[in-house]
């Protein structure tokens, strides 16, 4: 477990190793992925929200419309993108990287933005209004957990507090 100081956040496989983003505290921390022995820490320069892998380079969120790319074995950042639609979507938060693309959910929004990460272009959103009864809840019990199953091509969604995850099965827009 954190120490009490850390507010954890992002977490991204890489190999044998769970890297793992704090929120406010410029620390990040590397565990081994069977014991979950603390293995290093590192620092960033911002706020950390969300991280994936990509296969070669984790992708980080700040809560801004800027996704960073970092080295997996330095943590430097080797480097970076403005996500945009009609304009910046900022407030980028748990992130998935799915087949090319990266799933970001949106703080305090229904929704989820896919993104190219070669320009930051939001290329589709998954509108996910409803989902769960978020009446006469605690305002921060928000979206906030996407997870993707290879092996099955399942997409799953959770969010802070929330007593259920659910499988979500994308179908295209008319």
């Amino acid at each position: 477990s954190l120490q009490p100081q850390y507010f954890g956040e992002g977490i991204a496989v890489v190999g044998d190793k769970i890297v793992q983003l704090t929120w406010q505290s410029h620390v990040g921390f590397v565990y081994d992925k069977t014991g979950f022995g603390l293995l290093q820490e590192f620092e960033y320069p911002t706020q950390g929200w969300g991280l994936t892998y990509d296969g070669k380079r984790l992708i980080m969120s700040d809560g801004t419309s800027n996704l960073y790319f970092l080295d997996p074995v330095t943590f430097q950042r080797v480097g970076q993108v403005a996500v945009h639609d009609t304009g910046p979507v900022t407030e980028l938060n748990e992130l998935e990287y799915i087949n090319g693309t990266v799933y970001a959910n949106i703080w305090r929004e229904e929704k989820i933005a896919v993104i190219n990460p070669q320009n930051g272009q939001v290329t589709a959103w998954i509108d996910l209004t409803g989902i769960q009864d978020l009446k006469n809840q605690d305002p921060n019990n928000v979206l906030n957990g996407i997870a993707y199953d290879a092996i099955g091509d399942r997409l799953f969604v959770t969010g802070k507090m929330w007593p259920r995850i659910f499988e979500i099965k994308l179908i295209p827009s008319a």
